[in-house]
Order: structure tokens, then sequence, then C-alpha cells
């Protein structure tokens, strides 16, 4: 299938009340993180339904016009489809061939290049972690892990809120896959970052990697920074605990 094909395809799908409904959720009035975000009204499941059709028979050279659209949902369409092919080569039997390699690298590279048409919360979580996340754990033909730890401090360190979401959201897939350093580094990072939107992905990140790695190293780190966290970023952090230490860290005033 080709680009122009997919987003006929979606724009046949176009459900102007989901659209309102869509566009007030995702913030795209004047002012607001998402504005300018154009919406088919089409919902995720839909999206994920085109991405199996088209899969299998779109070429990788038509991905970055979907990446360029102006409707959110084929953009997420073609970042889904980065996705599909990423796992395609990163299953156990391929992670230490060199084609396949090289193949995770190129999709690396195109999803990086076209980072600010993921400009939005959603395009990032559903991306950023699947491929950012899980090629830091991979072998790569592009550098060790000191290139790769650079290449996500550029991200965290851009002026783009969608950028610096990557870099954390993407530490879902490291904790996931039993390494804590990376949310660690991140998490501090982008602890006294000024938006919303940061304090709820750093607390995410922390609750999934004191869940899937060490409860412990969770506690360290509120140890650490509890007096200077975000409310936000300590809730979401503290969800899984128990209610009684819930309310202990809660207790904990924050110094301005």
């Amino acid at each position: 299938m080709t680009a122009d094909e997919i987003t006929t395809y979606m724009e046949s799908l176009r459900d102007d009340r989901q659209r309102e409904v869509l566009m007030r959720f995702f913030k795209t009035a004047p002012g607001e993180y998402g504005y300018g975000d154009e919406f088919l009204g089409i919902k995720v499941p839909q999206t994920r339904e085109v991405v199996k059709l088209a899969a299998p028979d779109t070429p990788l050279s038509e991905i970055p016009e979907l990446l360029m659209c102006r409707w959110h949902e084929v953009r997420l369409c073609g970042l889904l489809l980065l996705v599909w092919r990423f796992e395609k080569l990163a299953t156990k039997r391929l992670v230490d061939d060199e084609e396949a390699i090289l193949g995770r690298d190129r999709l690396l590279k195109l999803y990086l290049s076209h980072a600010e048409q993921a400009n939005n919360w959603d395009l990032v979580d559903m991306t950023a972690p699947k491929i950012l996340g899980h090629w830091l754990m991979l072998p790569s033909s592009l550098g060790n892990r000191s290139f790769k730890q650079d290449l996500v401090d550029s991200l965290a360190d851009s002026h783009n809120l969608w950028k610096q979401r990557m870099s954390i959201v993407c530490t879902w897939k490291t904790s996931q896959l039993g390494d804590a350093s990376w949310c660690l580094r991140y998490a501090e990072r982008h602890l006294q970052h000024p938006h919303d939107l940061m304090h709820k992905a750093v607390g995410w990140m922390l609750r999934e990697m004191g869940k899937r790695v060490s409860t412990d190293l969770l506690r360290d780190f509120l140890s650490q920074h509890v007096h200077e966290m975000p409310r936000t970023t300590l809730r979401y952090a503290i969800e899984k605990l128990e209610p009684v230490e819930r309310q202990y860290w809660m207790s904990i005033p924050r110094k301005a």
C-alpha cells in the first residue's frame, strides 16, 4: 500500500463527532499543548486495524509521507508501522543478526528524524518504548552504551516537549527488561521540568521501574528527591505502594 492509499482510506473513516471529542481531549485549543493538531476522529483500535492491514505490503519508503501528514491518526499509523517493523527485527532469534541490527538502526534513525511529528503524548507513549527504549537494550552498529546515552541526553536537553517526553517514556521498556539505570537517570534529569505532562511521565516511569525492577530502588530515589518532587510526580510514583506507605511519602513536605 502507498501512503496516499492509506491516507485516503483513513480519511474515509472520518467521524466529525468523535473528532470534536478528540480535539478537546488532546488539548488542541490556542495556548494548549496540542494546539494546531488536526484529527479525523478515528479511534485507536481502528488505526491499529489499518496498521495490521497495511504493514505487510507498505514499503519503508512510504512511511515518511505518513509521518508528515496533517492528520494525527495518519501520523500514528505511520509510527505504528515503524513499531511493527522494529519488533519484527527484535525477536530473540534476530537480536545479534547483523542484517537485523542494521535494520533496527535504520528504523531508529527514521523515527528520531521525525520525532517532532510525534507531537502529542499518545504518539510518543505508543512508540518510544517499543522503538527507542527497546533499541537501547539491543546491539547496535551505531555505537555503544555511551553513544546511546548521549543520544537520549540530546532528546532530554532539547527544547521540544515531545522529544523530552520520549527520553523518559522510552525507559518503560528498559525497566521491563530489568535495567533501572535509564529510568533513574532521566527521572532525575526531568524532576524540575515545568510541564504537568512531564510530571506525570516521570512519576509513571518511576512507578513502572519500582514494579518491574526494584521497589527498594524506587524508595531510594524517593528518599533522595521527595522534598523537591512535584506532587503529581510523587503521586504517580507511589501509586502501587501500600496505602500506609503512600500516606507516609505524601506527608513529607516539598521544599520551596
